[in-house]
């Protein structure tokens, strides 16, 4: 039989129903007795309600019930809660204003929700929906971050001075000011991080129920449906966990998107009790532009003082964060806890100073999006250092050589709260240059030039911190509380398994690659392992999955609970064979008494264990099955190199991606073939907010990129041919020396593909270039320098 344990390319066994289209998503499920929600949202983004006359919508056909945000304030309904609290500087708390499931007094964006229509079909709902009569009073409303910020702009929140959410910093001011004061060069950037609509293939849905008794259960398009059971039941409906079951079926994608607890999640489950008929609603890809979560969206002034030699000295940092109209589930965090503290990056620059400013505007909510902050940070550094290299004329490569930390320097403290355990930086440096055939790009752009194309190439060196979050970092941070994972391992008495886990699948293959842990250390073949996750009915609770954690954090609590089962399973052994347990070995699914021929295997004991006609009954409770908890002690850390080369056509500006190639370190990699996809993934997102994608709003809010005619996604032929490799410096505190893979391609390539676009331009006096760097902003950069370059 083939290997099919940590390390083998297994295919994804969970890849056959989906390609046959036997995939169970939430729009799938239909239960008897059901009706269905559509939910009127406002369609400007600032605007005082003065009335809602819903009198034509409920004498529409099949219309049973229309609700507002007065009814579920009758009913006692909590607002969404914000689940991270950040203060600012002074130690004040941010502020945080109520978030209304359903509109009350006012609409602070686009998309937001005001009233919900039941009836029996979807498409009587939605004509419904369509003939409330909303009394608006229209207020100013302000989208930009800057303008936001200005003295006297509108406000979101009267209770909220200046649109001020928090004023957060870190690091050491005093120490950097030093530094500046003595440095040979100080670099500036001014730069944006564009808006992103994170645009999952799968719609968000959600199916709320209520039985007789009072039991309710929710099936959502959900990465964690403990928090959302959790966050909903004791914040929102009030509902005991006991009496409150979430579902998070197949998901089909989420990116982040999908963490947080949504307003449509808590209308359908209140709604089902109040008619108790299962209520069902699905987004239409319109609404999923103006109500999912959106990413990004800040504005940053960065400076870096660099001595004689290129030596980083210090690195200063002014941030404007978009929290949009509310604060999302995990908002708070990104710009502060994911963003500032990893602005070392792979660099051993001493001191930092960073000061991040969250500003309400008249937007959607932005939370964490593939790679949650990491990216921002990122794309500054490795932008700035690029900047640095032009402006001092010291080679990018050698710069980023001499400012690595060395590989000897582990476990490195950062002058920004976090202490790497593991990394070689000049190793996935030197091999990605090899990959990418770095050294035969002035050939290649020569031979584009004869064509009359113009020829980049970028690099960027990276580094993330995933496993989100360990208490003990979270705790030095001052956050609310770490997150932990749950395993509950349970080996049947033929000897088959199943995994219940708190990690959430919605598309990285853990039905394959947890099958594969068990493969591994239990010998059990990879077809006897069923992993179950994604029910709060099931699992008794769990984290879920965000910030590349599952295999790290979810993982790490399975061989905790599998090590309790060996244990156990040597009790057992020991017994049957009678020997000492000290005498008994484990090995590819036999238990052995050492040195002799004397064996069980693992079937034989797990029948042991349920069938006990021979087992110390008096010592150990049949059955084999164990939970174990894992609480990581840091975050992981993955890292590595990105090159990006792309070729322009200055007639249109039009930029083809022509070679990228990734050399990534994410710690142990248990199937080489999943880690693949996920970094080729995680690239394409990349190159789509390089080069595409971007969430516009005009002054006011109104939303003017509301659907694909507007809002331009990455497509199969904007994508080259990604190579992908793998480094390997183990995490030095989880039992697999796994660092995470789910983020590393959307962190890494948005810089690249950048610095490659600015490297094209540099005859052309491009020093930077904001995302996306579309072809009409390229054009016109070259247009404008045409004349100067014909002269010169």
């Amino acid at each position: 039989m083939a290997f099919e344990g940590i390390g083998a390319s297994v295919k994804r066994r969970e890849d056959g129903r989906f390609l046959a289209g036997r995939g169970r998503y939430v729009d799938d499920m239909n239960r008897p007795g059901q009706v269905y929600a559509a939910i009127r949202r406002s369609d400007r983004p600032h605007a005082r309600i003065r009335g809602i006359d819903t009198s034509a919508a409920a004498a529409a056909p099949g219309v049973i019930a229309i609700y507002t945000g007065a009814d579920m304030a009758a009913d006692g309904i909590g607002g969404l809660p914000c689940g991270w609290q950040i203060h600012s500087k002074d130690g004040s708390p941010m502020a945080e204003p109520p978030h209304p499931v359903l509109a009350i007094g006012k609409v602070r964006h686009v998309g937001d929700p005001i009233a919900v229509v039941i009836a029996e079909t979807k498409a009587q709902a939605k004509d419904a929906a369509e003939l409330l009569v909303i009394d608006f009073e229209d207020l100013p409303g302000v989208a930009d971050i800057r303008a936001a910020s200005a003295p006297g702009a509108p406000l979101v929140h009267d209770e909220v001075a200046g649109n001020v959410c928090y004023d957060w910093h870190i690091g050491d001011k005093d120490a950097v000011d030093a530094a500046f004061a003595r440095a040979k060069h100080v670099v500036k950037l001014d730069l944006v991080n564009n808006r992103l609509i994170p645009n999952a293939m799968e719609p968000r849905a959600a199916l709320g129920e209520c039985d007789v008794a009072g039991h309710y259960t929710l099936s959502t398009t959900s990465q964690n449906p403990h928090v959302i059971r959790l966050l909903m039941g004791a914040f929102v409906l009030h509902i005991p966990e006991h009496k409150l079951r979430v579902i998070a079926p197949d998901v089909g994608g989420g990116f982040g998107s999908k963490i947080y607890h949504y307003a449509e999640e808590a209308i359908v489950t209140w709604a089902a009790g109040k008619l108790r008929r299962p209520v069902k609603w699905t987004a239409e890809r319109s609404e999923s532009f103006m109500s999912d979560a959106h990413g990004r969206d800040h504005v940053t002034h960065a400076e870096m003082a660099v001595d004689a030699e290129g030596h980083f000295l210090a690195l200063r940092v002014a941030t404007l964060a978009n929290m949009g109209a509310y604060l999302s589930t995990f908002a708070p965090s990104v710009p502060t806890y994911l963003y500032a503290t990893l602005l070392a990056g792979v660099y051993k620059t001493p001191a930092i100073y960073a000061e991040v400013k969250a500003i309400f505007t008249n937007t959607v909510p932005v939370d964490a999006y593939r790679g949650a902050g990491r990216p921002e940070a990122a794309f500054l550094l490795e932008r700035l250092v690029d900047v640095v290299a032009q402006e001092t004329g010291i080679d990018r490569v050698e710069l980023r050589r001499k400012n690595f930390i060395p590989a000897d320097a582990y476990p490195y403290q950062t002058p920004v709260a976090l202490q790497y355990d593991s990394g070689n930086h000049e190793m996935t440096l030197a091999e990605a240059l090899k990959a990418a055939d770095y050294a035969g790009f002035p050939a290649r752009r020569a031979e584009a030039a004869r064509r009359g194309k113009l020829r980049g190439i970028g690099i960027s060196t990276y580094l993330e911190a995933c496993g989100i979050a360990p208490s003990q970092v979270a705790g030095a941070l001052g956050a609310r509380a770490g997150l932990y994972e749950v395993a509950n391992i349970r080996v049947h008495p033929t000897g088959s398994v199943t995994v219940f886990t708190g990690a959430h699948s919605h598309g990285q293959g853990h039905e394959t690659t947890m099958a594969q842990l068990v493969a591994d250390q239990l010998g059990v073949p990879l077809d006897q392992v069923d992993v179950v996750h994604g029910d709060t009915g099931e699992i008794p609770f769990g984290m879920g999955t965000y910030g590349s954690r599952s295999l790290a954090v979810g993982g790490s609590a399975m061989v905790k609970a599998m090590d309790k089962i060996i244990a156990k399973g040597k009790r057992i052994a020991a017994h049957l064979l009678e020997a000492s347990v000290e005498d008994i070995e484990f090995k590819d699914g036999v238990f052995r008494v050492a040195g002799t021929d004397k064996a069980k295997a693992l079937a034989e004991i797990s029948l042991a264990a349920y069938v006990p006609h021979n087992y110390p009954i008096e010592e150990l409770e049949p059955g084999l099955e164990e939970t174990a908890f894992y609480d990581p002690k840091n975050f992981t850390y993955p890292g590595g190199c990105h090159v990006c080369e792309v070729e322009i056509d200055p007639e249109t500006g039009v930029t083809t991606v022509v070679n990228f190639a990734a050399v990534d370190d994410v710690g142990r990699v248990i199937n080489p073939m999943i880690v693949e996809g996920q970094v080729q993934g995680g690239v394409a997102q990349g190159i789509g907010q390089a080069l595409l994608e971007g969430a516009a709003y005009d002054a006011s809010g109104q939303l003017l990129s509301g659907s694909f005619m507007d809002y331009t996604m990455p497509r199969a032929d904007n994508l080259p041919n990604i190579t992908v490799g793998t480094e390997i410096t183990l995490c030095t505190h989880n039992p697999l020396g796994s660092k995470g893979c789910g983020e590393v391609g959307a962190i890494g390539s948005p810089p690249a593909v950048i610095n490659a676009v600015v490297d094209a331009l540099k005859d052309y006096g491009v020093r930077h270039i904001d995302m996306p760097a579309t072809a009409e902003k390229i054009w016109s950069i070259i247009a404008a320098n045409r004349p100067k370059m014909a002269a010169e």
